[in-house]
């Protein structure tokens, strides 16, 4: 007989010792991550069935929510063109029938089964003389389940083996026995003033709320705690920077200003100078700074980026600029050499391509002070501390080893282009390089405004969103099949005129899973075809440094007319003569991936066009690919591709360190995400290390969420 453990802790209890469940649900219920009572407690129901709106079919009103109970009748899976599919389920109930149509879900037709019971939920329309229902939410029901009426319900996920019911019951014994004896984070004070529901009377309305009322309060308090917590991380750790480190003051004057800006053979916009002088104001200071710089596609971050490079090498110090990748990383060492031509500064170039010779030489040089500024990749810099490393370091693996490393001389500024591709984690542990240098971030994907206060709340933020003057406008276009003949002609004429073009695929090779097509398929049927006698070249990401950079410079100089590519060319490729852009399977492409591609032609003094083929086979997409064609703002567009698409899949929270948040919604969620924010500042301000012991529950929920990957671990 199983007995069970000694715990201190109710809420450590292991899942087989609660009620109604046993050893074998106990190992279904673990694939489900749930292990202790304190894991069923905060397992979140997914959706909400408002069972309160239970009707007949006879009872059923245009356009107002419904849920509807009956058994499957039919089930009919049609095409109804191209790529596209129609899914009908008639449901019976008594002498009454309710139609339910999914489109482009082919996948859903293997989960109906005639005479099974089902439980529908949606806005029913009337046709003819039946109702509709148009993808409406629903719940495969047991012979034995109930049908409960005037309640709203849990929609819980589940593994193989564990039915919705089954879920349900499961829940609610666990929520009832151990809920009453969760402990509160906030103290009955904070709870009042911010007018939040105590712990214990918001758990069980998020298991089984009274009403739709009571739910949404319950929501709000633990939508409030998850992003508060993630605020306090973000201003203790912003605190910490700013009170805990000290980096070189480099503040510029009339005279450096004059030094700098006249290397550059333009005007600076209004909104460059703005970032400018913020930046300059930064450097200026012993603390390091901690500055974001965003600015939509071609907006002139670059020279903003640059001149903080030569603020830092005015002083004597050097600055390290990291790409991600070696395409990019060769092409920042171009411009600022064509740039920096008429000066005295150094610039090195440290990639994986590079011999062993080569990489030696380099470092030799950036150790004894002989580079002024050294460009290379993240990925790869880790050869930094290998050379010259002592026989028993420990082994390294990027850019924040090589920093610890000590192979500058006189490090005094790191710049990161496109910020989203590093993570939190590599983030901080620049930091650790001795001295602390000041620190700048580039980003050419424009970041939605809740996104600046969330995951990357530790950062000052400059934005640029206007072009510099003379930026030649670009034509987008959404076409079909029928008008690639059309489209070609015109390609073909831009090319005989002297211009060059991209061809943008999603895949490398076809797999059998997804039909797209590959860059190699690509250019042997556009060199057989449409682009036939045309100069033709391949660039992706499984070719190697030395081949991708070979495809790239013979595009630049013009004896490469069209580069058939993935989305590799999204990040900074800057070639002016390329006006011309075809992207293919363009559903397949995110919203801020669509405008970074677009972002490559049209850099000179020709206007662009792309032309965008796509099948999408959802509404989101459509509404995606509309919007793309119809604006050219990257911050729009950026904040569109938030709604549709929500945080993750722009910025993956992997991608940064930090842990993914349980349920609030940054897209949904904006006024509370401001409010918590606000809040946590004020919090951190008056208590930096949350010492008061009232505070003592919340400051361990901190560590233990996002200690590891903000580096909060010694805080207080």
């Amino acid at each position: 007989m199983n007995v069970p453990s000694v715990t201190t802790d109710p809420l450590l209890t292991p899942s087989q010792f609660l009620k109604g469940i046993g050893p074998v649900k106990a190992e279904l219920l673990a694939k489900l991550d749930l292990h202790y009572a304190r894991d069923f407690i905060f397992n979140f129901p997914r959706a909400y069935q408002d069972m309160s709106e239970l009707r007949t079919v006879d009872q059923l009103e245009e356009g107002k929510l419904a849920s509807v109970a009956g058994v499957i009748e039919e089930v009919d899976l049609r095409n109804v063109g191209t790529g596209k599919s129609l899914l009908g389920v008639l449901i019976k109930q008594g002498a009454s029938y309710l139609r339910c149509l999914w489109f482009n879900q082919p996948y859903l037709r293997g989960k109906f089964q005639s005479g099974r019971r089902i439980l529908i939920s949606g806005e029913p329309k009337q046709q003819g003389i039946r109702w509709e229902m148009v993808h409406p939410k629903y719940e495969l029901l047991a012979d034995d389940d109930d049908v409960p009426a005037g309640r709203i319900l849990p929609v819980y996920s589940l593994t193989e083996g564990l039915n919705q019911t089954q879920m349900r019951r499961i829940m609610a014994g666990v929520v009832e026995a151990y809920a009453p004896l969760v402990e509160d984070v906030f103290p009955d004070e904070f709870l009042d003033t911010h007018q939040l529901w105590p712990i214990r009377a918001a758990l069980p309305q998020m298991h089984l709320p009274r009403d739709q009322a009571s739910l949404e309060q319950a929501r709000r308090r633990f939508i409030y705690q998850e992003l508060f917590i993630l605020q306090l991380a973000l201003a203790i750790r912003k605190w910490r920077l700013t009170h805990h480190r000290r980096a070189p003051a480099l503040p510029t004057s009339a005279r450096i200003d004059a030094r700098i800006t006249r290397l550059f053979p333009f005007e600076l916009t209004t909104e460059q100078r703005i970032a400018i002088d913020q930046i300059a104001a930064d450097m200026g200071r012993e603390v390091p700074m901690n500055r974001l710089l965003q600015g939509d596609v071609g907006s002139g971050k670059t020279v903003v980026a640059m001149y903080a490079m030569l603020l830092a090498v005015a002083h004597g110090k050097q600055a390290a600029l990291m790409a991600p990748t070696e395409v990019l990383a060769r092409q920042h060492v171009q411009t600022l050499t064509t740039a920096l031509e008429a000066s005295k500064v150094r610039i090195g170039l440290l990639v994986g391509s590079l011999t062993p010779a080569e990489r030696k030489k380099t470092l030799d040089a950036l150790a004894a002070g002989e580079l002024d500024i050294l460009v290379g990749t993240h990925a790869v810099t880790h050869a930094l501390n290998q050379s010259g490393a002592a026989k028993d370091q420990k082994p390294l693996d990027g850019l924040s080893d090589a920093l610890e490393g000590g192979r500058f001389a006189r490090l005094g500024l790191v710049v990161i282009d496109e910020q989203h591709k590093f993570g939190v984690n590599q983030r901080a542990a620049l930091k650790r390089a001795g001295i602390d240098p000041h620190y700048l971030v580039m980003t050419a994907t424009p970041i939605p405004r809740t996104m600046t206060m969330t995951m990357f709340g530790d950062l000052d933020v400059s934005t640029i969103r206007s072009a510099p003057p003379g930026r030649q406008k670009i034509h987008t276009y959404l076409a079909e099949d029928g008008q690639r003949s059309r489209w070609w002609n015109f390609f073909r004429q831009k090319i005989a005129e002297g211009r060059q073009g991209y061809v943008i695929v999603p895949l490398v090779e076809e797999t059998e899973a997804v039909e797209a097509a590959s860059v190699q398929q690509t250019l042997e049927v556009l060199q057989r075809g449409e682009l036939m006698g045309h100069r033709l070249a391949a660039l992706h990401g499984r070719m190697t440094p030395i081949e991708k950079e070979s495809a790239m410079e013979a595009f630049r100089r013009g004896r490469v007319q069209v580069l058939v590519s993935t989305s590799v060319v999204e990040v900074g490729v800057d070639v002016p003569n390329a006006t011309l852009m075809t992207i293919e399977g363009g559903e397949r492409f995110g919203l801020a991936q669509l405008h970074q591609l677009r972002g490559r032609i049209s850099r000179g003094s020709h206007p662009g066009y792309l032309c965008v083929y796509a099948n999408p086979s959802t509404d989101e997409a459509q509404r995606r690919l509309d919007a793309f064609t119809r604006s050219n703002d990257g911050f729009e567009l950026a904040e569109l591709d938030f709604q549709l698409r929500g945080p993750g899949d722009l910025f993956g929270t992997r991608q940064h360190g930090l842990p993914p948040l349980r349920i609030a919604d940054l897209s949904r969620d904006v006024e509370i995400v401001e409010e918590a924010r606000s809040d946590a500042q004020t919090s951190i301000a008056a208590d930096p290390d949350l010492k008061d012991p009232a505070y003592a529950r919340l400051k361990r929920m901190v560590l233990i969420r996002y200690g590891e990957a903000l580096e909060l671990g010694d805080v207080g």
